[in-house]
């Protein structure tokens, strides 16, 4: 018997396998919680190449990206990750009151917060797939949301889905520990792709 190294079934399989390597590495990287938005983009950038015609190498793309990604991605995390859990936390207190304003100010902050998380992927997005300026990016990142409603409801469902199947369902975390960041990435790719190539002058 001979294994021939070009059959779909292999590549298929070496492709998944990459995906796993691709999502505990992102996971690792992580964990020392300040790498959370160079570890996003870095997957991103590895990802939207790879949407592209599987162009690219995603593992051993990720680590340049990584380091190419850090300053730029760890200050947008900054200015909207950070304030958007501020408003999770400040949302569960709201919501512990009885009172009426207190129910609004909840909605409020969740509202909020939910914008200022689809503002942060669209800003990781946005270092993985351009050289904009900080500035720029933030700029773009806030507006971004609004101005494309349909696709951004379409990049948030995945994470939201994942949140929603593991709090149902505990065993789930498994298969989002194992695929469900960089498999998660890879189908929001085409979204950001899309959404980018229509703003892109």
């Amino acid at each position: 018997m001979r294994i021939d190294p070009d059959s779909r079934a292999l590549g298929g399989f070496s492709t998944f396998l990459t995906f796993v390597a691709l999502n505990l590495l992102y996971i690792v990287l992580c964990l020392p919680v300040v790498t959370i938005g160079a570890a996003t983009s870095a997957l991103f950038e590895v990802t939207i190449r790879y949407s592209d015609d599987e162009s690219g190498r995603p593992l051993k793309d990720y680590f340049p990206a990584f380091r190419a990604n850090f300053g730029r991605s760890t200050v947008l995390m900054l200015c909207l990750l950070a304030p958007a859990l501020l408003l999770g936390f400040s949302s569960v207190f709201w919501f512990s009151h009885p009172a009426l304003f207190a129910g609004v100010a909840g909605v409020v902050a969740v509202i909020g917060a939910v914008y200022l998380f689809t503002a942060f992927l669209y800003a990781m997005a946005q270092v993985a797939y351009f050289r904009n300026s900080v500035g720029q990016t933030l700029k773009n990142s806030l507006l971004l949301p609004a101005a494309e409603p349909v696709r951004t409801l379409g990049v948030l469902i995945i994470p939201v889905t994942a949140v929603a199947l593991t709090i149902l369902f505990p065993p789930v975390a498994i298969l989002v520990a194992t695929i469900g960041f960089s498999v998660g990435a890879y189908a929001t790719a085409f979204l950001f792709r899309s959404v980018f190539t229509r703003h892109e002058a």
